[in-house]
């Protein structure tokens, strides 16, 4: 009968092309680790060194080492800095492709799906580590200014940072991005109007914070990027790895609809 048609096919598709798409998806994903250089069973991370030109007077070092580290030259008075590691961002994005591959793996082939919903809990759980990792390399914090002249940004520098000058440092989808902020101290007879600026990714000339007893007002931003071509590999390999999940789900879904007595 049709019923018994679709249920053989239902069963199939639990045994075999949940499996085939679990296979698929962990291959994207260790290639997507590799860009990361994280290291994977059976595979040797991929290890190597890049220069990027951030504008036509900085110039950064960036590693895609598990260690990242970053040199900036400009023409003020800052002279070499390094970062150690250049960016949260990256380590955060990082630890959740390495808990979606954990998630996948804890399913291998000789593993049998039971239900449609028992696929379904593994794809949202995937999922959600998958769309956490892409919001890290998209959504920049919003910091004020305070906490990013209290950050440990300004600690990595080496030498210390002039007390003049406040820098950002993250990435904006695939977009490594230095922003210095140049500072002048506001006198007592002059804080009659201080505002502290609220929390932005990006702050504009005028902006005015407070740390140690001293207010400080932006009178110069500079701003520098470019793109890094691995992060942009692993935006792709992100937005195939969702999709292959959501239409594994509609798969689901489309046979759960000839049954509504089975817990799908």
């Amino acid at each position: 009968s049709y019923g018994l048609l679709k249920e053989e096919e239902f069963n199939w598709l639990l045994k075999e092309e949940v499996h085939a798409v679990l296979k698929q998806l962990q291959e994207i994903l260790k290639e997507a680790s590799r860009r990361f250089a994280v290291p994977s069973p059976g595979m040797e991370s991929q290890l190597k060194q890049e220069n990027f030109i951030l504008g036509s007077s900085t110039e950064v070092q960036f590693s895609t080492t598990s260690e990242k580290k970053a040199t900036s030259q400009t023409d003020n008075s800052i002279k070499t800095m390094s970062f150690s590691p250049v960016c949260f961002q990256i380590q955060d994005a990082r630890n959740h492709v390495n808990q979606a591959l954990q998630l996948l793996s804890s399913r291998d082939e000789s593993y049998h799906f039971k239900t449609g919903a028992e696929v379904n809990k593994l794809m949202d759980a995937v999922m959600l580590q998958l769309t956490r990792a892409r919001n890290r390399l998209t959504t920049p914090a919003t910091l004020t200014l305070s906490e990013l002249a209290s950050s440990g940004l300004m600690k990595m520098f080496t030498p210390p940072m002039p007390g003049d000058v406040v820098v950002n440092f993250y990435i904006n989808l695939s977009k490594l991005c230095l922003t210095v902020y140049q500072l002048h101290v506001l006198q007592p007879n002059t804080t009659k109007n201080f505002k502290p600026a609220g929390s932005s990714v990006l702050h504009n000339p005028g902006a005015m914070f407070e740390i140690n007893n001293t207010k400080f007002e932006v009178s110069h931003v500079h701003k520098v990027e470019c793109v890094v071509p691995w992060l942009n590999d692993t935006l792709v390999f992100f937005t195939i790895s969702l999709q292959l999940c959501q239409q594994l789900k509609d798969k689901i879904s489309v046979f759960s609809s000839f049954w509504n007595y089975r817990p799908f």
